[in-house]
């Protein structure tokens, strides 16, 4: 399904990262510490990635001129989201390798496409149906049931692009979706979400790392615990689905895997995502290797090792001032390790850092992070 290539492309090879958030930056800082050059577009002058990284382009996504411009200056290409044009990567490959290939983000940037690969792979997903028109929202009704969830088929993230129906009469802001394709999807009773990252190397080897326990607030991940403390069978039947879904996709690079898990303790597949995940920043410090070193691993064509948990973790974002609050209360805490993004604005709601407690006792991790909590 993607351009792999075998053969290892080794330091100082230059890396081109399609964005230049914080997922870049942390993929650019696992690369430099293992001598790779890189280089980064982003619209955003000296973007998170791009304050560490060799170069940047400045320049919107879909300009095909400016990521040619990269794959020229490139050895190898990788992404940091969804929302990349396909059409410009595959004009890009006639300059540098582009191992993830394109149908990774043909499936993962639409959601309907994602359910449909993931049912047609026997991956157990929530019922779904798609929606283009009032008609078809009718349609779907009737057939998903409700309580469900209308979402955009494309760009929505964090809990945009989505409304609930508790009933089969459309709402006001089920209507105002309908301008663009949609999916309707019926919504769970699930007792926790978990979600799982994986990756493959060129040689075909699957690697899981641990399976988490996320906690959401207004749809924007908030807590991530490490490892997820749910029964074995659990993270067996994650680590299996996880197996098959790499397999599936022939995945390079490191994939996210959002699950729900039922009262039954069984899983549904929520989410994919194409690239590092905000859940799997854990790595960084509780990991023999983190998810970045992973994705930049698998992309060069790097052997990848046994993913191996050194301590258990609880990962908590900083949204908007909460980063105020932890740079004011992180002379206090010499168990967190810090992390600043970098962004030249505070705004609510908006990721702008993390910080990650090590310890067995993940009670008192909680409880370190506790007062975290800035002017949202």
């Amino acid at each position: 399904m993607n351009a792999n290539f075998k053969e290892a492309l080794l330091p100082p090879a230059t890396i081109g990262i399609v964005g230049g958030g914080q997922l870049g930056q942390m993929m650019t800082l696992s690369a430099k510490a293992m001598g790779y050059r890189v280089g980064v577009l982003d619209p955003t002058p000296k973007a998170p990635a791009a304050q560490v990284a060799d170069f940047q382009i400045v320049a919107a996504y879909d300009d095909q001129a400016a990521l040619l411009d990269l794959a020229r200056r490139s050895d190898v290409l990788t992404y940091e989201f969804e929302n990349v044009d396909e059409n410009a990567l595959i004009a890009a490959q006639a300059y540098a390798k582009l191992p993830q290939g394109t149908a990774l983000l043909h499936i993962t940037g639409d959601r309907l496409n994602e359910k449909q690969f993931l049912h047609d792979h026997g991956i157990p997903v929530t019922s779904f149906a798609p929606v283009t028109d009032l008609q078809s929202l009718n349609y779907a009704l009737n057939r998903v049931g409700t309580p469900a969830i209308l979402k955009t088929a494309a760009g929505g993230y964090d809990g945009h692009g989505q409304t609930d129906l508790d009933t089969a009469v459309v709402t006001k802001a089920a209507s105002a979706l309908l301008t663009q394709p949609c999916i309707l999807e019926a919504r769970q009773k699930f007792r926790t979400e978990v979600s799982m990252m994986v990756t493959r190397s060129a040689a075909g080897v699957v690697t899981t790392f641990p399976l988490v326990e996320n906690q959401h607030q207004h749809h924007i991940l908030h807590t991530t615990i490490a490892p997820a403390n749910v029964q074995p069978s659990v993270h067996s039947a994650a680590r299996k689905i996880a197996v098959s879904i790499a397999e599936s996709l022939e995945l390079r690079g490191v994939l996210g895997i959002e699950f729900f898990v039922l009262p039954d303790d069984t899983l549904l597949v929520n989410e994919l995502a194409p690239r590092p995940h905000n859940s799997g920043h854990y790595t960084i410090e509780a990991c023999n290797i983190s998810q970045f070193e992973a994705h930049i691993r698998s992309i060069c064509g790097l052997p990848i090792p046994a993913i191996t948990q050194t301590s258990p973790a609880v990962m908590r974002n900083l949204l908007g001032d909460d980063l105020t609050v932890a740079r004011q209360q992180l002379v206090e805490h010499p168990e967190w390790h810090f992390h600043d993004y970098g962004k030249a604005a505070i705004k609510p709601q908006r990721k702008m850092g993390h910080v990650t407690v090590l310890n067995h006792d993940i009670d008192a991790a909680l409880a370190s992070l506790a007062n975290l909590k800035g002017e949202q």
